[in-house]
Parts: C-alpha cells; structure tokens; sequence
C-alpha cells in the first residue's frame, strides 16, 4: 500500500506515501498495519490530511514525539484486508498467491509460490520448485490465467526461463 516517507511538525505525525492508483478511496482511512522488523502490528488513525500527488500527514494514536515517528521513517505501511478494493477476476493480490500452484505451458508444473519480491520496477514470483528456487516476473504476458478456486496460476514463461533454473 505504501510506506512512511517522513516526519511532520513536532507533534509526531509523519507522511505516508500511498502507493495507490485512486488516493480518494482512502480518506475514510482509520487504520494501517505497518511492518516493524517483519511483524505486521496495527496502527490508529486519528487524523489524515492529504497533499498533491499520493502524500497523506497522518497523526498516529499513541505517536506524539518526533522521536517515536522518527522510528517509524522508511516502514512499509499494508492495509487491514477488509479495506483492500475488490478485483476483477483475472486480478490477485500479491499475497493471495502465496501457496499457489503454477502451471507453466511448456514445462507442465512448475513449483509452489513462496512469496512475492517487490522491486521498484517489476514484482517478482519467487517459486520453489525440487528444492530450487525459479524467479518468474509478474506480467500480464506471463501470468495467463489465475484460477483462485484451485489455487493455481498458469504462465506463459519466456523461452529458457525456466531451465535456467533447473
């Protein structure tokens, strides 16, 4: 969803960084999850003002200091899963997947998705495959169909991606 960019005032608010594509959706905000050291722990909202672009200052609960938002600079912010906006059918949430099968068109089954890296310019699947780990970009190209019922992507892997791997 985003991530805490900086400090504001003296009061301890900070700004989050929304990375999303309709900043409206969350002015009703009242709640994030924000990543400490790999634990996802709630954080209140008691008040949020948004500025130009995907900016947000945003008074925690329980963050008066500048030095307690000061810890919070650079943490990833998620939202509660309640909140996340509904999906069209061949959409998925990065974390939807984790666990799911993958089907490649050429190879047959190809592993179980472990996780999702998150780079700045592409995500990518990170699948485990007879102890192996195979890294598939997330594409439109690639990924061709999700079925969520069985919990199963299948992909269209360029050529020779996959045997690098193996």
């Amino acid at each position: 969803m985003g991530k805490i960019t900086k400090t504001s005032g003296t009061k301890g608010e900070v700004v989050f960084f929304l990375d999303v594509d309709d900043i409206n959706s969350y002015r009703n905000l009242s709640s994030v999850f924000i990543d400490l050291n790999g634990d996802l722990v709630p954080f209140f909202i008691e008040k949020i003002s948004f500025q130009h672009t995907n900016n947000a200052t945003v008074s925690l609960t329980d963050i008066n200091t500048t030095d307690q938002a000061g810890i919070l600079v650079n943490m990833n912010l998620y939202l509660p899963l309640h909140m996340l906006p509904p999906l069209q059918a061949h959409q998925f949430y990065y974390h939807e997947v984790i666990g799911y099968k993958v089907i490649d068109y050429k190879n047959g089954e190809t592993g179980i998705v472990q996780k999702v890296l998150e780079y700045p310019h592409q995500a990518i699947l990170s699948i485990s495959f007879l102890n192996k780990e195979i890294l598939i970009p997330v594409a439109d190209e690639i990924i061709t169909r999700i079925d969520k019922e069985n919990k199963t992507l299948y992909i269209k892997s360029p050529e020779g991606l996959i045997d690098i791997y193996l």
